[in-house]
């Protein structure tokens, strides 16, 4: 998954290098990474593809572009798995207007979608922090914006990253997606664990998918959320979670789950505990 998809991604490569000569100004630099695991099945990995695509070619999304100081954004999509797999599907593109923002939605619904096996969130962030170094961009925020349905369940633990990241004055968002189907590694309301464990730095929100289907929606309001540099209100979650098959969270909290939650219901899966330490990257 690290080579990418080659054509696609090299002439996207070759005609943004001209404008990147010289450092461009913008008002956000904003990696878009999309889990592609494996509980991510094929029809439901066109669904967050397609999510994507129709939210860049909607006019509204070049209208809050415009409305920022510098009328400019910069975006890459990658899609991400387990530890170690990544793939950049679209390189670093300027976008300030609506034949920009077409152009870089045409490129993501020509391009395949990637699987893998495997879910780390942490890897997902380590590797998308790197992306902001010698892009010859700059702006006055940088965010990874991450979607997916399920927690971290390999790699480093979720939080060791998140912190990571927000000391280096990234922030990280989410769109959790809350899939009812019934699996040792379903969490009924990912949202919480990924307001919990997932996001953080300013101004960081996530917002819930009820569902693949309702994916497309979450990622518009969200989008325009986001370029807009405006939060959604957060609602007050007091209610413990519980995730399906029965059993409870290996450690209760009031108002969500425990952060190693994944790792354990991982562990728990094939009989054994993982120990009380950092994973290795």
């Amino acid at each position: 998954m690290r080579h990418g998809w080659g054509a696609a991604a090299l002439f996207l490569a070759l005609i943004a290098a001209p404008a990147q000569a010289q450092e461009i100004q913008v008002d956000l630099e904003l990696v878009l990474a999309i889990d592609v695991s494996q509980s991510v099945d094929a029809r439901e990995g066109r669904l967050q593809r397609d999510g994507y695509v129709r939210a860049f070619r909607d006019p509204r999304i070049a209208q809050v572009i415009r409305n920022g100081q510098h009328g400019r954004i910069a975006v890459t999509y990658m899609e991400w798995a387990g530890a170690g797999l990544w793939q950049t599907t679209v390189p670093w593109q300027v976008i300030g207007s609506p034949a920009e923002a077409l152009a870089f939605a045409n490129v993501l619904e020509e391009t395949p979608v990637a699987r893998g096996s495997g879910t780390s969130i942490s890897s997902a962030i380590f590797f998308g922090s790197t992306m902001f170094g010698g892009n010859r961009i700059t702006s006055a925020r940088r965010v990874i914006d991450i979607s997916g349905d399920g927690p971290n369940s390999s790699g480093p633990l979720v939080t060791l990253a998140r912190d990571e990241a927000i000391a280096a004055g990234i922030t990280i968002n989410g769109v959790a997606i809350n899939d009812r189907e019934i699996t040792n590694f379903s969490l009924p309301d990912l949202d919480v664990y990924y307001e919990e464990c997932v996001i953080g730095g300013p101004g960081a929100f996530v917002l819930a998918a009820d569902g693949f289907e309702s994916f497309a929606e979450a990622i518009l309001r969200k989008m325009i959320l986001e370029i807009a540099d405006v939060a959604p209100e957060r609602p007050a979650r007091i209610e413990q979670v519980q995730f399906l098959g029965g059993r409870a969270p290996a450690k209760p909290q009031k108002y969500g789950p425990a952060c190693d939650i994944g790792e354990r219901m991982r562990f728990q899966d094939q009989g054994g505990f993982p120990p009380g330490l950092p994973l290795p990257r």
